[in-house]
């Protein structure tokens, strides 16, 4: 959620910093702040707000010139965003400096301890009480890394945390537990960050902490111990993307550019995944066949967007491995006491790899002893470190905060996944799954081509800016792709938006509909199940009785919805379970215009983040 960098080697550590937060803006923030040590000393900045207020503060006030830094972008959790309550926080003496992403369950309690042995503590914050209690460990005795780890073994919750002190000029130390910390090597200088893009411009080398380790940069090179001191076993990995594919690439936002990724993305997503005899093969599988065999259920785990096309995935699990499956929100999981077993297959749905709600789902179901399939953006993320197998979607780096090719790929890893288990299950057959491959493979095209007609739907998008409400509805998958067009319309517009089972309104919705009310409709294909199709054309004319102004998604040669509708969004005809890939592409096309011309900026939405860290 937050952004964090650190840096010891040879060049401006503020510069490297501050350059390094403005690559991870996308995870939103409130406020910013930098320390470096330098002169023997420690200089802080920090200001509320945008990086610009911060970068404002630097050119009127520069810190003293330094080659040890960190760095942070905040996002409230403990106290509003102030200046005082930005990071960097500082020790009473000014010689520790600390940042921080996540939440510490026991702060209130070591807040106490602090005030009761005269310290001041300032900011309202649950960071502060880190900087206190590393000052007074390495008082102590030992180096700031052996202070880390003591610190750390009192901490409770999910925490990432970068420190550096003014006794130890050339040194950063980080640690990590339940949030994501990468190092970063470079030549003959270091990096710690929240993301990888925060030091790509620099390197493409990386290395992946682990739980409960502590790392230390020097100019020796990296140490990485766990919480107890002892030497941890690391993993080093290339990163497969360079500075510019996280730059804009010509578009206005960032949010434009991954739309217009999508085609691309899909396809990544896809390589690789058959070998020369035509079998499906994941990324990383550590469950035995027998023991996918002798699944009785399935039930998938995700927050957001991500819930969306794990919902999708439902209907594609049942019908191609014909065991029951269950969508469920990553954030209620784990409190209402579900029913799992050693024959249950959890899939966990997050496009970070570090989303609190579905990671904390994800332990409670491998502590039931089910069985936790990944389906994941970021390699080496905690998520599909601590699963049984993983799918990797490939997307490429996803800087605007509301996720387009993320869902997309995601979509094409459920039916990946699904496909997976039906050929070790033996209920599809070889040539049957190669077929939607096939199908799947000719997607990339299919939304290249949707893209390619999206004027139309700018300028409807445009026309509809005043309007206070939109309303979406659906059928079959067409219902979790209603939701999701929803959902990016709230995300982006900040509009009321709803998405509904299109066969509900008559149970309630209906009293919504009035004169010139904007409803969207996701109509199923008339080729593949006629009903669904019928019964939503007479839907679409129930809407348009009550005077709604109806907008109706649906497949090119669809004649049967002409009369009633009032804007005509066509894609291309794909088999009914993979139309989502598709009939999306225009819904958020539509939420990014409409946003736009209601001056809202797309690509950091108010009060969102990229990453949820935090439950």
């Amino acid at each position: 959620m937050c952004g964090i960098v650190g840096y010891v080697g040879m060049q401006s550590a503020q510069d490297v910093v501050v350059a390094g937060l403005k690559r991870l803006e996308y995870r939103g923030y409130d406020s910013a702040g930098v320390a470096v040590l330098a002169d023997g000393g420690l200089a802080a900045a920090k200001k509320a707000g945008k990086l610009v207020n911060l970068e404002k503060e630097l050119g009127q006030r520069p810190l003293p010139a330094g080659r040890t830094g960190i760095g942070h972008t905040r996002w409230a959790t403990h106290g509003a965003p102030t200046d005082v309550n930005a990071h960097p926080h500082l020790d009473n003496a000014g010689r520790v400096a600390v940042v921080h992403n996540g939440i510490i369950e026991n702060f209130a309690a070591l807040r106490r301890e602090l005030t009761g042995r005269g310290h001041a503590l300032e900011s309202e914050t649950d960071t502060e009480v880190v900087g206190h209690l590393l000052a007074e460990a390495f008082s102590a005795g030992g180096d700031l890394a052996d202070a880390m780890r003591e610190v750390c073994r009192r901490l409770e919750g999910a925490f990432t945390l970068v420190a550096v002190h003014a006794d130890q000029p050339d040194v950063v130390v980080g640690a990590r537990r339940n949030s994501p910390l990468v190092v970063g090597v470079g030549q003959d200088e270091w990096f710690l960050a929240s993301d990888v893009a925060a030091f790509i411009a620099h390197t493409r080398s990386a290395i992946e902490l682990g739980q409960d380790q502590v790392v230390e940069l020097s100019p020796e090179g990296v140490t990485v111990t766990g919480f107890d001191g002892e030497p941890a076993d690391v993993r080093e990995y290339h990163v497969d993307w360079d500075a510019s594919a996280a730059e804009k690439g010509g578009f206005a936002s960032f949010m434009l550019k991954e739309i217009a990724d999508q085609p691309q993305a899909v396809a990544d997503t896809l390589l690789g995944r058959v070998d020369g005899e035509g079998a499906l093969h994941l990324d990383e599988v550590r469950i035995p066949d027998v023991e996918l065999r002798e699944l009785d259920k399935v039930v998938i785990v995700a927050c957001g967007t991500a819930f969306h096309a794990g919902m999708i995935a439902k209907y594609a699990i049942e019908h191609w491995t014909r065991l029951p499956c269950e969508t469920e929100l990553a954030s209620e999981f784990r409190y209402r006491d579900p029913i799992l077993d050693q024959r249950t297959l959890v899939v966990a749905i997050s496009q970070s790899g570090e989303t609190m709600d579905t990671l904390m789902a994800l332990r409670h179901a491998r502590e039931q002893g089910a069985k936790v399939l990944a389906i994941c953006n970021t390699n080496g993320s905690t998520i599909p470190r601590e699963s049984d197998a993983v799918l990797y979607t490939h997307a490429g780096p996803e800087v605007a905060v509301a996720s387009t090719k993320a869902f997309l790929t995601q979509l094409v890893a459920c039916y990946l996944v699904a496909l997976y288990l039906g050929q070790v299950r033996g209920t599809k057959w070889g040539d049957e799954i190669r077929m939607v491959v096939r199908q799947l493979s000719a997607i990339s095209a299919e939304v290249e081509s949707v893209l390619s007609t999206m004027e139309p739907v700018r300028d409807l998008a445009r026309s509809l800016a005043h309007h206070d409400t939109v309303l979406f509805v659906g059928r079959h998958v067409g219902y979790p792709v209603a939701l999701e067009g929803a959902l990016k319309l709230k995300e982006l517009a900040y509009m009321h938006a709803e998405g509904f089972a299109a066969g509900e309104l008559k149970h309630g919705p209906i009293a919504l509909i009035e004169e010139g009310l904007p409803v969207v409709v996701i109509v199923p294909s008339p080729r593949g199940r006629s009903v669904l199709h019928d019964k939503i054309v007479s839907n679409i004319q129930e809407i348009r009785a009550r005077g709604a102004l109806t907008i109706v998604v649906a497949e090119e040669g669809d004649a049967a919805v002409l009369p009633y509708a009032d804007h005509l969004i066509t894609v291309p005809a794909t088999p009914t379970l993979l139309q989502p890939l598709v009939a999306t592409v225009p819904l958020q096309v539509f939420a990014c215009e409409l946003a736009t011309a209601r001056g809202n900026e797309v690509d950091q939405p108010r009060n969102l983040a990229k990453s949820v860290t935090v439950e």
